[in-house]
């Protein structure tokens, strides 16, 4: 079980650092204080193009693999 345990811990930190890498790359949607300085006036609202909807299915699946360590995690705490 402790060999589990590290590698549960181990994905947890590695999918834990690719979740926030992702989310970083995703493009900004706006209303933040950026546009209040000027930030938004080159975006255009609405266009999501194949990169962005790849970045999305990516991102998903990742926390919901983040979410599952977390949960796998949690059982063995509690259960072992």
């Amino acid at each position: 079980m402790d060999a589990l345990r590290i590698v549960l811990e181990v994905l947890l930190v590695l999918t834990s650092i690719f979740l926030i890498l992702s989310i970083l790359m995703h493009k900004g949607k706006g209303g933040g204080l950026s546009d209040m300085f000027g930030g938004g006036i080159s975006s255009s609202i609405g266009s999501s193009g194949v990169a962005e909807r790849n970045l999305n299915r990516i991102t998903i699946g990742i926390s919901l693999l983040w979410g599952m360590t977390i949960v796998l995690l949690g059982l063995m705490q509690r259960f072992v």
